[in-house]
């Protein structure tokens, strides 16, 4: 193995970790997302994500899944091959967070009839007043943003 194979694996590890520490992702689900965003070609098979990752073709399919489920990985097929390539398209990101702070703020309607259940009592409301007057703050400011600025040459 190269250094810079090395150093790229070393990479895809910490990104792996971050993911389980951080989003509670399986480690071999964090190792493809992370594979995924490196590697060169950027769609890959399972076959040439497992041998990368050191994991089973097996073991893929449920992390493969999961991926796709959340948004950052999509499957593509080549005409007449039956092969199925994954890869993470640039807008991923992009797309997870908006549809992460969508449903955050979706909890600002269930905090709001919590506020009407529990009555006018300021003691009874304020935890559910607090969690909804962020998301309404969380709104208003994803609602106010632009678009991720663009890398050179398009996504």
């Amino acid at each position: 193995m190269t250094d810079d194979q090395e150093r790229i694996l070393d990479w895809v590890e910490r990104a792996a970790m971050f993911c389980v520490d951080e989003y509670a992702v399986p480690p071999i689900a964090g190792r493809v997302l992370a594979w995924l965003m490196i590697c060169d070609p950027p769609e890959q098979s399972a076959g040439q994500i497992a041998e990368a990752i050191g994991a089973s073709r097996a073991s893929l399919a449920t992390n493969m899944r999961l991926l796709a489920d959340a948004g950052f990985v999509r499957r593509r097929a080549r005409p007449g091959q039956k092969t199925g390539y994954y890869r993470v398209d640039d807008d991923a990101w992009e797309k997870v967070v908006r549809r992460r702070v969508a449903s955050l703020v979706a909890f600002r309607d269930i905090t709001g009839e919590g506020i009407e259940l529990a009555g006018p009592d300021p003691t009874r409301t304020r935890r559910l007043r607090a969690a909804h007057n962020v998301f309404d703050w969380m709104d208003k400011v994803f609602a106010g943003m632009p678009a991720p600025p663009e890398e050179e040459g398009g996504r």
